[in-house]
Parts: structure tokens; C-alpha cells; sequence
């Protein structure tokens, strides 16, 4: 019998004990010129994320094996990744293994080849975009489970497309990381190992949600993580910035940073427009690349003016000398 009470409290006794290693062998994040926070906390919180999976695994006779496989691989090299500094070109190695894994388990390899290449650039460009958006307390987590919960009704209201159990397996992985998280002062931060595992996790059960229903609309799913990093990237090429150098131009870290916004807030009001988003994509959009199209176009003017009317011209285009 699945009791998801016994894998909260599972889990909730895994991260505890994770916060005593951690604790133990200083594996924290301290403050500096770039941070949204001014204590020294936990990371790696989101170690819950692929652990979780994994008891799941262990409970359902690893169903999925590839994926876990993958997701072992792109959460540990994350996981060291935020003890001490890995080289990007060995953190792109198992990143790239890990998306093949994926692919691999979803049986996507008959495809035309241009398709494969976009996939793993689409997808190696959204997990470092979910990374660069863990920046404040709550936001990833907060992401994640307005995302997650969605895709669990529409695997059991619209269309039956995994296995729920692990979905709610997922969900409970992120409530868990969510108490000790979504707080004025977080416990702890995802860290990359939560960030990028999370971000896979929504891919496997995005793809297979796309792969059953042919629809890409979807992707809509990742909408308002996919504006604010886009045009932040656009705005910065703009200045002559190197997008690769850490930064904090982001507009949730103009809206704390600068508006002096409380993270939650920030991190409540981009949960609040992305469920939004989810509910007029479920109920009003059908499976349509022009519908899809026109909707990313809306969306990205609109919040371009956005951002322009809230930091300014200035701000968002003057090259910096």
C-alpha cells in the first residue's frame, strides 16, 4: 500500500539529517555582493529532491531506471558542485549523459536528429535557467510546486500520462524542502543539487506529458522561470555584459534588491502568475503551435514593458563603461 504520510516523514528525517552533515562539514552559503540573503545558511537543502525519487524508486521495483539513472548522475555532480567548485566543462559532461539517459528512458532516439540536438539544448539551456533563478527564499520551491501539482491534475482529471506516485512522491519532496525554505529566514537553500535535480524531475514528467498528448503548449508550464530569464539575457547581451559571469539583474532580484520587495512576496507572486498561466493553458488552449506562438510572443512583450515601466530604461540599457 503507497501511505505518502510515511515518505513525508521519511524524508522530513533525511533532511534533518542532511542539515547535520551539512552543519558539520560547512557546506553553507555565505553572503556576498550578489546575494539576496545576509546570513550564513544551509545549502543543498534540495538534496530531498533526488532522494526522494530514489525511496520511491526502491519502493515502486525502479520503474523508470534510465531517467533515475540520469538523475543520480546530474544531482551528485551538482551535489559536489556545491561543496567545491567543478570545472563546467566536466559539470556539461554529466549533464549532457544525464539528458541522454533521460531521452533514452522516454524513447525519443527515432526522432529526426535536429530534434534531438534542439532537446538537449532546450533542456541544458532551462535547467541552468531554474539554477540561476534559485536567488531568493521560496521562489525554486514555490516554482516547483505550483508546477508539480499541475502536472498531477492533469494526470488525473485531463490525461493519464506517468505513474502519480511518483508525482506525489515529488510534491511531498518539495513540501518537506518548502518548510524549511519558504520561510522569512530559510533553514536552507535548494543549492545546485536541488535547482538542477528539481528541474529534471519537471522535465521527465513534462516530456512525457508532451510525448503522450503531441502538444507542445505545455511548455507554458515553465513560462514565467522561461520570461524572467530570457529577457534578463537579452538585457544583458544588450549592455555588453558577459551573460556567463554571475550577476543579480534578474527582475525577482530587482523586485528585493531594489523595489526591497520580501522574498516570500516575490516568490508568492510568481507562484501565483505561473498557476494563472497553468489554468488558461488547461482550460482555453488547445494543442496548436500558433496558439502556442502567439502566446509566448504576448507574453514576452508584455513583460518586457514590464520590466521597463518598474527599473527603468536606464537601468535595463545603458552599457556599462
Amino acid at each position: 500500500m503507497f501511505v505518502p504520510f510515511i515518505f513525508f516523514f521519511a524524508l522530513l528525517l533525511i533532511e534533518l539529517i542532511y542539515f547535520k552533515v551539512a552543519d558539520k562539514y560547512n557546506i553553507t552559503d555565505r553572503p556576498n555582493h550578489r546575494s539576496s540573503h545576509n546570513r550564513i545558511t544551509i545549502r543543498g537543502g534540495g538534496i530531498v529532491f533526488p532522494l526522494g525519487f530514489l525511496l520511491g524508486a526502491f519502493y515502486l521495483k525502479w520503474e523508470y531506471s534510465y531517467f533515475i539513472t540520469g538523475l543520480l548522475l546530474i544531482s551528485f555532480i551538482s551535489f559536489i558542485d556545491d561543496v567545491k567548485p567543478v570545472k563546467k566543462r566536466l559539470r556539461l559532461l554529466f549533464h549532457i549523459t544525464a539528458i541522454a539517459l533521460l531521452f533514452y528512458q522516454l524513447d525519443v532516439y527515432h526522432l529526426p536528429f535536429y530534434w534531438i540536438v534542439i532537446g538537449f539544448i532546450f533542456i541544458l539551456g532551462t535547467i541552468n535557467a531554474v539554477n540561476f533563478m534559485d536567488g531568493i527564499n521560496g521562489i525554486t520551491g514555490g516554482f516547483g510546486l505550483v508546477t508539480l501539482i499541475t502536472l498531477y491534475y492533469i494526470n488525473k482529471q485531463v490525461i493519464l500520462f506517468t505513474d502519480e506516485k511518483y508525482l506525489i512522491i515529488s510534491i511531498i519532496a518539495l513540501l518537506v524542502f518548502n518548510f524549511f525554505n519558504f520561510r522569512i529566514k530559510a533553514k536552507c537553500f535548494a543549492g545546485d543539487v536541488g535547482s538542477v535535480s528539481l528541474a529534471f524531475i519537471i522535465f521527465f514528467f513534462l516530456l512525457q506529458l508532451i510525448i503522450k498528448t503531441n502538444n507542445l503548449t505545455y511548455i507554458l508550464l515553465l513560462l514565467t522561470y522561461g520570461l524572467d530569464t530570457a529577457t534578463t539575457i537579452f538585457f544583458r547581451i544588450f549592455r555588453k555584459e558577459n551573460v556567463f559571469e554571475a550577476h543579480r539583474s534578474h527582475f525577482y532580484q530587482f523586485l528585493v534588491n531594489e523595489q526591497k520587495m520580501p522574498h516570500l512576496l516575490v516568490a508568492g507572486l510568481y507562484m501565483f502568475v505561473q498557476a494563472i498561466v497553468n489554468i488558461i493553458m488547461i482550460n482555453f488552449f488547445s494543442a496548436s503551435a500558433v496558439i502556442l506562438a502567439l502566446s509566448i510572443i504576448f507574453a514576452t512583450v508584455a513583460f518586457v514593458l514590464l520590466r521597463v515601466m518598474t527599473e527603468g530604461t536606464r537601468r535595463l540599457f545603458t552599457v556599462k563603461s
